[in-house]
């Protein structure tokens, strides 16, 4: 069984940076792709940045140029550097690995148990 435990959320003034981490334990065969998603209330989940096994990222337009994803494999945990934050990035934050079987037949996801992002203006 695959876990994932969050950390690194809180209160920030707009304009301020927070770092966010997920590690991952247990049996992981191989890594499909890692990615951070959020949901502010009373809004549904939104995909906010990815990273792939070879490395390719990707990020919707609101975060781009601010927030920067990236992985330690060794470590095997997913960050997510957000810089410039504004009061509408205030939301729970939920860490996901997509990963493959030991067949390499099927993939699972697995979520973070969330954090909480608060901006203040």
């Amino acid at each position: 069984q695959v876990q994932l435990v969050e950390s690194g959320g809180g209160l920030v003034q707009a304009g301020g940076s927070l770092r966010l981490s997920c590690k991952a334990s247990g049996t992981i065969f191989r890594i499909n792709y890692m990615g951070w998603y959020r949901q502010a209330p009373g809004k549904q989940r939104e995909l906010v940045a990815t990273v792939t096994d070879d490395g390719s990222t990707n990020y919707v337009d609101s975060v781009k140029g601010r927030f920067t994803i990236s992985r330690d494999n060794a470590k095997r945990t997913l960050y997510l550097q957000m810089n410039s934050l504004k009061p509408e990035d205030t939301a729970v934050y939920y860490c996901n690995f997509r990963l493959l079987s030991a067949s390499m037949t099927y993939q699972t996801d697995y979520w973070g148990q969330g954090t909480q992002v608060t901006v203040s203006s």
